[in-house]
Formats: structure tokens, C-alpha cells, sequence
């Protein structure tokens, strides 16, 4: 085992050269290379399809912001204690919301945590949808449509959360861990 994977990490640079673009122009932008690429790039196909869905999903700026999104990812990361996760996507998420507390809140007690109403609506559609697929109905999607939700909205908190309890999935699988640089991502707000 790695420290970063049970199955071992597949570098950038011995990627294919249609993912070490891909991989390559997040690192630039983030100033390191996620881990999960590493752990992924062992299966190029897999990578691909992940990074496709995970890019039409979280880069639309169509309905929930792209913090929104990120709120969706980290209540459903912290609904299946998935770790790696919690703390990339919690950086990510500090980041875009300008809140350095929000993602500890939700990734950890997302139940207590202060939201606006939007916020809580998303995060309990997210959360019902995580937590008890089976359960999941029709009472779920009027609380959502009765907080303002539009049904693309609604789309997307579910589907994001499909996509995650997967990535969380292959988190736990991999045993991956996160990348040192997510802790401190976004605690400090520049003023």
C-alpha cells in the first residue's frame, strides 16, 4: 500500500496525453495534483468517465452556484464518512463561498448547522438521497420545491450526490487520503 492508495498512484506524467492535460491543468490552476487523479489514473478509462461526468456536474453555471454544488458534495461526503472527500471538497467549498467554517459545519453535523433556507434545502435533498436511497420520495422533492428549488436544481442535488457516494465509494475502496494542501485551503480569508 502507498500512503496515498491501496492499489498505488499512477503519476501525471505516465498518464495518457489526453489525462495528463486534464490532470495537468488542475494542478497548474490548484498548485499540486490531487490525489485521486493518482489513484484513478490506474484505470485511464475510468478517469476519463469520471472526470466527464464530474466536469458537466460541477463546472455549469446553470441553477446551483458552483458552491452550492460543493455544499451537496461535502453533506453527502460526511453522510458516507468518506474522508478524502470531506476535506478536498470542504477546501473546495471554503473556497468558493468565502466561508471557512461552512464545511466543517455540514461535514460534520450537517443537521445543526446554520443555513440559509436554500442551503438547508439542499443539503437535506442531498442528505435524504444519501442516506436512505430506498426512502427517497415524493416528500423529499415538495420540501425542495417548496424552498424555492427549480426541478433542474433538484436534477443536480441528486445527481451530485449520486456521482459522490460513487467517489466516496472508490474513496473507501482505495483507502485514499487527502492531499496536505486541502487542509489549510480557504481557512484564512485575505482581507
Amino acid at each position: 500500500m502507498s500512503e496515498v492508495s491501496r492499489f498505488g498512484v499512477v503519476e501525471p506524467a505516465d498518464l495518457p496525453d489526453d489525462l495528463r492535460e486534464r490532470v495537468g491543468a488542475i494542478a497548474e490552476k490548484s498548485g499540486f495534483v490531487p490525489n485521486i487523479f493518482r489513484a484513478l489514473g490506474r484505470r485511464p478509462r475510468e478517469l476519463r468517465a469520471f472526470l466527464d461526468y464530474h466536469d458537466a456536474l460541477m463546472d455549469s453555471n446553470d441553477g446551483l452556484s458552483k458552491a452550492e454544488r460543493e455544499l451537496v458534495v461535502v453533506a453527502t461526503s460526511g453522510a458516507n464518512h468518506c474522508t478524502y472527500c470531506i476535506v478536498a471538497h470542504g477546501a473546495i467549498l471554503r473556497v468558493r463561498s468565502k466561508d471557512p467554517e461552512l464545511a466543517d459545519h455540514v461535514g460534520t453535523n450537517p443537521f445543526g448547522a446554520e443555513l440559509t433556507g436554500r442551503q438547508r434545502a439542499i443539503v437535506d435533498l442531498a442528505l435524504a438521497l444519501a442516506l436512505d436511497s430506498a426512502s427517497f420520495g415524493d416528500d423529499d422533492l415538495d420540501a425542495a420545491r417548496e424552498a424555492g428549488l427549480s426541478e433542474d436544481e433538484i436534477w443536480d442535488v441528486g445527481a451530485i450526490t449520486a456521482l459522490f457516494a460513487m467517489s466516496n465509494r472508490l474513496a473507501h475502496l482505495t483507502a485514499l487520503r487527502p492531499n496536505a494542501e486541502f487542509f489549510t485551503m480557504g481557512r484564512q480569508l485575505s482581507g
